[in-house]
C-alpha cells in the first residue's frame, strides 16, 4: 500500500487559494500511486486566529462545507482516502478537527481532544471519542497535532485496531518527531504526520515558525520518509500494513497482552 503527505505553507484566511495549491497536489500524489493521503491540521485557514470571532468566521460545516466539499470531490475522482485538517463549525462552536474522506465519500470526523496553547481561547475541546476506520487494506484512525503528547491517544487507537495513525499537525515545538517514532514504537503501529513550514506573524510578539519535518514512520520506529524544516513538499512510500500488525516483541512478548493495567493507576 502507498501512502503519502502533503507539506503544506497555506495563506491565512485564504481558503479556496489554499484547497486549490492542495488539490493540484493530490493529483500529483495520486500519480505516484498514494493510496491514502494526509494534509496538515488547518490546511485551508492557517492557523494564527486573532480573535475567536475571526476563528469563528472562517469555520466552516462538515461534511457540508465547502472545503469537505472538494476534498470529497478529490477522493472520489482520484480513488484514494484523504485525511485533512479543519476549523469546523458545529452550532455556536468551532471545533480543531480531522476529516476523513474516501471513494465513497465522507467517512468519518475527530475533534481535537487536547488544545495546545492559544487554541483553547477559540476552540472548543474535541468530545468524539478515538475511532478506527476500515480503508480496505488497513485501519486507521486520526489525531491532531498536540495529541502526540499524550500517549493515551495513540494507545486507544492502537488498541481498537489502528494499523495507520493519520496526524495533520502544525508542530511548532522541535522535538515532535522524535515522540512519534516512540508512540510508534510502543504501539507497533505506522504513523503519518503532515505538517507545514513558514511562518505566521499575525500577533505581535508571538510569531509562529512552523518546523516542517512531516514524516512516516513504520511500526519499528524508522523513518520511511522525513520532509525538509522548510519547504513544501509531497511524500510518497510504499508500506505494509500487516507488520502494524504483529504485537510481539519477542515470542513470549505481546506489546497489549503484557499489560499490566492493575497497576497503573
Amino acid at each position: 500500500m502507498k501512502v503519502a503527505f502533503i507539506q503544506t505553507s497555506p495563506h491565512f484566511g485564504s481558503i479556496e487559494k489554499n484547497v486549490d495549491w492542495v488539490l493540484k497536489r493530490i493529483e500529483s500524489a495520486k500519480m505516484r500511486g498514494a493510496e491514502l493521503l494526509v494534509l496538515p491540521e488547518l490546511f485551508s485557514t492557517g492557523y494564527q486566529f486573532k480573535s475567536k470571532k475571526e476563528c469563528f468566521g472562517l469555520a466552516e460545516k462538515v461534511p457540508d462545507g465547502y472545503t469537505t466539499g472538494r476534498l470529497v470531490e478529490a477522493a472520489g475522482r482520484e480513488k484514494l482516502f484523504i485525511v485533512f485538517g479543519i476549523a469546523e463549525k458545529d452550532g455556536r462552536k468551532a471545533y480543531n478537527s480531522s476529516v476523513l474522506a474516501g471513494p465513497g465519500g465522507f467517512i468519518g470526523l475527530y475533534r481535537k481532544a487536547h488544545l495546545f496553547c492559544d487554541e483553547k481561547m477559540f476552540f472548543s475541546p474535541g468530545n468524539i471519542p478515538f475511532t478506527v476506520y476500515n480503508i480496505g487494506k488497513a485501519k486507521v484512525g486520526m489525531m491532531v497535532c498536540f495529541d502526540w503528547l499524550f500517549p493515551e491517544a495513540a494507545r486507544s487507537l492502537s488498541l481498537k485496531g489502528a494499523d495507520i495513525i493519520c496526524h495533520p499537525s502544525n508542530l511548532v515545538l522541535p522535538y515532535c518527531p522524535e515522540a512519534m517514532v516512540t508512540r510508534c514504537l510502543e504501539n507497533r503501529v505506522f504513523a503519518i504526520t503532515a505538517n507545514r513550514v513558514g511562518v505566521e506573524n499575525r500577533i505581535r510578539g508571538n510569531p509562529l515558525r512552523f518546523i516542517g519535518t512531516s514524516q512516516i514512520i513504520s511500526p519499528e520506529g524508522e523513518v520511511l520518509c522525513r520532509a525538509s524544516r522548510g519547504r513544501v513538499q509531497v511524500g510518497v512510500v510504499s508500506i505494509n500494513p500487516n507488520e502494524a500488525r504483529d504485537k510481539n516483541i519477542t515470542s513470549l512478548n505481546h506489546i497489549f497482552r503484557d499489560r499490566r493495567e492493575e497497576l497503573y493507576y
